[in-house]
């Protein structure tokens, strides 16, 4: 391989990061599901491999006893994301509104937030990394919006203040 082909393939290489792509065998022990039960809710959600490989965050959020939010969290080792300025989410959802959320460190309180609203098909939902902004329990915070340094943690939560079903399927989730 020439020089120049070399030095585009390594462009290419590491112009996108993998974050997670699901198959039939991936290893789901990083990733937990976190309910509303922390406040004394009764939201229940579920995380699982389908038949096809993708990942599936599915469930019920109530609303009874203070609740209304289901989540599911992947916790990992720090990753520089300096060069990268958005989030690419390959997934296929119910028509609802769900949360994306990141956290620098996964010791931190608050998170990065970005919502988006799947079709109900397949589509690739695209967040700009610098509009993310920091909240902590529903309430944004006064503090700048993610400094797109380091990641620990990822997340997705749906909490929409009513109680439904809901399901969405993942396939793979990438830094560009």
């Amino acid at each position: 391989m020439n020089t120049a082909l070399s030095c585009v393939y390594l462009f290419i290489m590491i112009s996108s990061l993998i974050i997670f792509d699901f198959t039939k065998d991936s290893n789901l022990s990083n990733w937990n599901v976190v309910d509303d039960s922390v406040m004394g809710g009764i939201s229940q959600g579920k995380f699982e491999i389908n038949k096809e490989g993708n990942a599936v965050f599915k469930g019920n959020v109530s609303l009874e006893n203070n609740g209304g939010f289901s989540s599911v969290r992947y916790r990992f080792n720090s990753k520089k994301v300096k060069e990268f300025t958005k989030v690419l989410i390959r997934l296929k959802g119910d028509q609802k509104k769900y949360q994306f959320r990141i956290k620098t460190n996964s010791s931190d309180r608050y998170s990065y937030i970005a919502h988006f609203k799947t079709t109900g098909d397949w589509q690739t939902v695209e967040i700009s990394l610098s509009e993310m902004y920091p909240a902590f329990r529903g309430r944004k915070l006064d503090l700048p919006n993610y400094p797109t340094e380091t990641m620990q943690e990822i997340a997705f939560l749906i909490g929409n203040k009513k109680a439904e079903q809901f399901r969405l399927e993942i396939d793979k989730i990438e830094l560009k």
